[in-house]
């Protein structure tokens, strides 16, 4: 079961977002992380200002939502 928190988006707005994130490259292996995971994450150390190692671990490792970060 997946936690939910105050910070995710809701569905209406997670559909706004989603154009506007970066598609996955056409040549390389499938992203494998759920790209709205990774946001929720990012808008949760945002709202929280935890350091990124803070980051629950109940879905993603702190270091694979700090990566997305950076590229995006």
């Amino acid at each position: 079961m997946k936690l939910s928190y105050l910070t995710d988006p809701s569905d209406e707005q997670w559909e706004r977002l989603r154009p506007l994130l970066p598609c996955a490259k056409p040549a390389g292996r499938p992203c494998s992380v759920d790209t709205r995971a990774i946001v929720n994450f990012i808008f949760y150390i945002i709202a929280a200002g935890y350091a990124w190692r803070m980051l629950p671990k109940d879905v993603l490792k702190w270091k694979t939502v700090y990566h997305y970060f950076r590229a995006w």
